[in-house]
């Protein structure tokens, strides 16, 4: 199946993202933060990244770059604009390993790290500060951020982060649980700050899981009585175009991680009822922005469906059925 590569756009993304604030920035705590970077081949949007992330204001005092041996010639570009490349063999990538070794890295007095993927864009000066401003609130541990579709996003990406990203801040507690479900732990790595005395307290990343470190980390920091915060001020352009295969492959891995990590479905309940909400949701913005696009997403909804249930039982496939099917293929190893 897919190696999670992008397919190629065949429609431009047909909503406007949202317009970034314009406001001055929350000067909250820009002396005790670190940026993480995990990078590999960045590519084009690395130019992008750099300028969003030397335009904030405040400049956050220590930016480092964990590079699984870039070869596109990004690292060049990352040295000029002053952040520090660690380098990270890729044969020993993990997604929660890697991000936990580089918090172990941190010189003494960060108090706060915030971790953005290689593709996020900071859409305005002010989005790392209004992201730090959830820290206010000394129960939260984890603030992430509003992403918006890129402008070649399409359709079907863009209503992806329309409906998981809305424009209406929030804070979650263990409490809510029996209201949203597997969803009051949703947190994303793409453009997430954690308060790290509340991370270490849970023992932060996991390096044992495929993907989803992030909600994983969420989950653990509910049930310590920590709070989790969704700032819609705090903007980023995240989106990804992926074909069927990678799409199936990504639903595959996840149904293994809800599998291996099935004490979070226990504790939380099952994702059914937003899987409905989405479809919905999905069905509505199509019809209204690329009819022509909802065959596509019923397949799509068809082999998501398909591939969460054969990742879920994925202790009775074969170990080259699994790195076959999978993205995160060095999982496996």
């Amino acid at each position: 199946m897919g190696t999670g590569k992008i397919a190629l756009v065949d429609t431009p993304n047909p909503i406007s993202p949202p317009t970034p604030s314009r406001s001055p920035p929350f000067d909250f705590f820009s002396e005790m933060t670190a940026v993480l970077v995990p990078t590999y081949n960045p590519g084009s949007l690395w130019v992008d990244f750099l300028s969003g992330l030397q335009a904030q204001t405040p400049a956050p005092a220590l930016c480092w770059v964990l590079d699984s041996e870039s070869t596109d010639g990004s690292l060049a570009k990352t040295e000029l604009a002053g952040l520090v490349v660690h380098p990270v063999a890729r044969k020993s990538f993990n997604h929660g390993g890697t991000r936990q070794w580089g918090i172990e890295c941190l010189p003494a007095g960060v108090e706060f790290v915030v971790f953005l993927t290689q593709d996020a864009v900071l859409a305005d000066p002010g989005a790392l500060g209004y992201l730090l401003s959830g820290f206010a609130d000394p129960e939260v541990a984890a603030v992430y951020g509003r992403q918006a579709p890129h402008p070649q996003a399409s359709a079907i990406a863009a209503h992806a982060r329309h409906f998981n990203y809305p424009a209406k801040s929030q804070t979650r507690r263990w409490s809510d649980k029996d209201r949203l479900g597997l969803k009051a732990c949703f947190l994303s790595n793409a453009f997430a700050a954690y308060r790290l005395s509340a991370l270490r307290a849970v023992g932060g990343f996991s390096p044992r899981v495929i993907l989803g470190e992030d909600t994983h980390l969420a989950a653990r920091l509910l049930q310590q009585g920590h709070a989790i915060r969704y700032e819609a001020q705090a903007l980023v352009y995240h989106s990804h175009n992926y074909s069927l295969t990678s799409e199936f492959a990504r639903y595959f891995d996840t149904g293994v991680f809800h599998h291996d990590e099935n004490w979070m479905i226990q504790s939380y309940g099952k994702a059914g009822r937003e899987g409905l909400r989405f479809l919905k949701s999905e069905i509505r913005f199509l019809l209204q922005h690329a009819p022509w696009r909802l065959p596509e997403a019923f397949v799509r909804t068809a082999l998501k469906a398909l591939a969460y249930r054969l990742g879920r039982s994925h202790t009775r496939l074969p170990m080259v059925l699994k790195k076959q099917l999978s993205m995160h293929k060095g999982f496996w190893a």
